[in-house]
């Protein structure tokens, strides 16, 4: 099972940028997808959600209207489409894979990859 996060770098504050997770390994219209950041000093934060099998989804309220997740189920990838970027959203990015939707409401998961890391500068 792989995870593969990437997309993330250094960016202006306003400017947009896309990550993408993708994964392999485990049936993925089974699973919901999820990002989760952490900045230096800061516990992680469940950003968005997504559930692959009929696209519900879920946004913390710091990202609500300004990012937007999508999955691509037939290239087994998420994306995070990142828009109206501020310094606050800086943090390394992380996504994760469970099959119950919930448990990655609540931070757990069963698969996780690695980070991307997101700067915005002011």
């Amino acid at each position: 099972v792989q995870l593969q996060a990437s997309g993330g770098g250094l960016v202006q504050a306003g400017g947009s940028l896309r990550l993408s997770c993708a994964a392999s390994g485990f049936t993925f219209d089974d699973y919901a997808i999820g990002w989760f950041r952490q900045a230096p000093g800061k516990e992680r934060e469940g950003v968005s959600c997504i559930r692959n099998s009929d696209g519900s989804t879920y946004y913390a309220n710091s990202v609500k209207g300004r990012f937007s997740i999508s999955s691509d189920n037939a290239k087994n990838t998420v994306y995070l489409q990142m828009n109206s970027l501020k310094p606050e959203d800086t943090a390394v990015y992380s996504c994760a894979a469970d099959q119950m939707f919930f448990s990655l409401l609540a931070g757990t998961g069963d698969y996780w990859g690695q980070g991307t890391l997101v700067t915005v500068s002011s």
